[in-house]
């Protein structure tokens, strides 16, 4: 693989990781912050996907490594995911059904364009991030039915 090729998956890659690790801070809090039983199975899936996002977190920072990237810490990590920030009113499971769908987007756009990129170039990051995309996508599904759900019941 060239090397300029190499920095530019290594460096989607970093920025795909730092995603699933915002997405992973959000998740906990959120999933402690919200109040009320109508929150109760959002904060059950959420809790949930934690352990899913941080093992994707984790399979990313491998491929990182096996490319001869760096794993970033915390000091070189911007959070920047407002869709996900934890609603001031703790019984608002509307947005933050929405804010899972838009940050699972995010992650389904990012995957997308790390296949694009490896295609016929790096088949086994290519692979890492089907997997992973299929992943996303049944998430994002599963809020899309919470939220039809929530919307009728609001």
């Amino acid at each position: 693989m060239p090397k300029a090729n190499r920095n530019t998956i290594t460096s989607e890659l970093q920025e795909s990781y730092r995603m699933e690790l915002e997405t992973v801070t959000n998740y906990l809090a959120i999933s402690i912050d919200l109040d009320g039983v109508r929150a109760e199975e959002i904060k059950k899936a959420l809790a949930a996907d934690i352990t899913e996002e941080l093992m994707h977190a984790r399979q990313l920072g491998e491929r990182i490594k096996q490319l001869g990237g760096f794993v970033p810490g915390s000091l070189a990590l911007k959070f920047t995911q407002r869709c996900l920030q934890p609603p001031r009113d703790t019984t608002d499971v509307i947005t933050v059904i929405e804010g899972v769908i838009e940050a699972e987007e995010g992650a389904i756009n990012q995957y997308n364009k790390i296949i694009r990129i490896c295609d016929g170039n790096d088949y086994v990051t290519q692979d890492l991030c089907i997997r992973l995309l299929s992943s996303e996508e049944a998430h994002r599904i599963m809020f899309v039915g919470f939220l039809k759900e929530y919307r009728k019941k609001g």
